[in-house]
C-alpha cells in the first residue's frame, strides 16, 4: 500500500512539474528556490521538489506526500475565505466520506478533550493558529492551518454531568476550491493527528 501512495505522489510531481506554473510560489503562498518550493504544511517546512515531497526532519506516511502535491495542483490566485466556515458535509460529492470523516477527524479526539484544553497554545503556536470566533459556541475552539489557504475550526465541547465531551471540526469556507473533496477529508484526519502526536513532543 505504502509503494502504491508513492506512486501517487509521483504521478502529481509529474503532473506538476511537467506543466509548472510560473506563479506557482505566489499561489501556495511560498518561495522558490530553482525547481524547489517550500512552504509549511502540517505545522512543519514541506519541501516540493520534482522527485520527492519532505516534511520536517522526520519520516512521515505518504499520505502527507498525496495532500501537498495534490494542494501544489490545486494552487490558484483566489484567497482563503475563512466564513462562514462549513461542515464537512456540506461540500459537493463528500457523502461517501462523512462517515469515516466523522470517525477520524472528529470522534478520534473526543477522549483527549481535556489534554487538547491544556494544549492549545501549542496546537496554536505550530499550526499558525488562532482562537476560534465567538459564534462558534463551543466550551473552546480554536482555527488552524494545515496548509496555506485551508483553514480548520475545531469546537470542542467539555463533558458534564448531561452530556459527554464532543468534537467538531469545520472547513474555511471555500476549502474545496484548494484541494479535492477526499483530500480535504485526509487534512482533518491527519490534522487531528497532528494534535495527538504533539502530546509527545
Amino acid at each position: 500500500m505504502t509503494d502504491n501512495y508513492a506512486k501517487i505522489v509521483q504521478d502529481n510531481l509529474d503532473r506538476l512539474y511537467e506543466n509548472l506554473p510560473e506563479d506557482l510560489a505566489d499561489n501556495l503562498p511560498g518561495e522558490r528556490d530553482e525547481d524547489r518550493f517550500i512552504y509549511d504544511a502540517f505545522g512543519e517546512k514541506c519541501v516540493i521538489e520534482p522527485e520527492r515531497i519532505s516534511l520536517g526532519q522526520e519520516q512521515h506516511s505518504s499520505v502527507f506526500g498525496i495532500l501537498i502535491s495534490l494542494y501544489a495542483l490545486n494552487a490558484c490566485k483566489d484567497i482563503c475565505i475563512l466564513s462562514p466556515f462549513k461542515s464537512f458535509k456540506e461540500f459537493p460529492d463528500s457523502m461517501p466520506y462523512v462517515g469515516a470523516f466523522i470517525t477520524h477527524t472528529e470522534q478520534l479526539l473526543v477522549p483527549h478533550v481535556s489534554r487538547i484544553k491544556e494544549a492549545v497554545p501549542k496546537i496554536t503556536g505550530k499550526l499558525k493558529g488562532e482562537s476560534g470566533p465567538f459564534e462558534t459556541g463551543g466550551d473552546f475552539s480554536f482555527i488552524v492551518y494545515p496548509l496555506p489557504k485551508i483553514a480548520l475550526c475545531y469546537i470542542f465541547y467539555e463533558a458534564d454531568d448531561d452530556f459527554p465531551a464532543s468534537v467538531t471540526c469545520l472547513y474555511s469556507n471555500n476549502a474545496n476550491q484548494f484541494m479535492p473533496v477526499d483530500g480535504l477529508a485526509d487534512a482533518g484526519e491527519y490534522t487531528s493527528k497532528k494534535f495527538l502526536n504533539l502530546f509527545d513532543q
